[in-house]
């Protein structure tokens, strides 16, 4: 597979496709996610099992990369998942990048999304979208310097932390 990087500069993170090494770290980041952030909206916080099921089914799928630091610490994940089960979406992703949030500001998120869509673009997925909370201004940027176009703002969609919130809807042909 062609997303992965050279590691010669000794600050430089490798992205790569996840292993099943990677599992306790991505669902590390994932559950903080889930728990501190409106990136997730869910409540429920996955086990151990779920989290390395949910990994595994990513693995198998080649639609899972990683951030990797030159100690081998994973700093981030990013993933293209069906939009939905229905047949006629099964070329539609939905992509989605969590990153610790000592990676956060570094510019990893950005070498994350342009290696998904790569790996989207290698893969035959013809479009990608990015659902973001509308308030994630961070989030919303980095999919437009990657060629993503704000194409819905959808009120009240999600309901966490015991308030309602915004949807932007980011979408890029491939």
């Amino acid at each position: 597979m062609s997303v992965t990087t050279p590691t010669d500069a000794a600050s430089v993170p490798r992205i790569r496709p996840a292993l099943a090494a990677d599992a306790a770290a991505v669902g590390a980041i994932r559950a903080a996610a889930i728990a501190e952030s409106t990136g997730l909206w869910t409540d429920h916080r996955p086990t151990p099992a779920e989290s390395a099921a949910w990994a595994q089914g990513h693995r198998e799928r080649g639609t899972m990369l990683v951030a990797e630091d030159p100690g081998g610490d994973v700093l981030g994940y990013a993933t293209i998942s069906p939009l939905r089960d229905y047949s006629g979406y099964s070329r539609t992703g939905e992509v989605s990048i969590y990153l610790a949030p000592s990676a956060q500001g570094r510019g990893i998120g950005r070498r994350l999304l342009t290696a998904l869509v790569a790996l989207g673009q290698e893969q035959g997925w013809h479009s990608l979208q990015g659902w973001i909370e509308a308030g994630n201004a961070a989030s919303i940027a980095l999919h437009e310097r990657c060629g993503f176009t704000e194409v819905a703002r959808i009120p009240e969609s999600g309901f966490k932390f015991g308030r309602w919130w915004d949807l932007v809807i980011l979408h890029r042909l491939l």
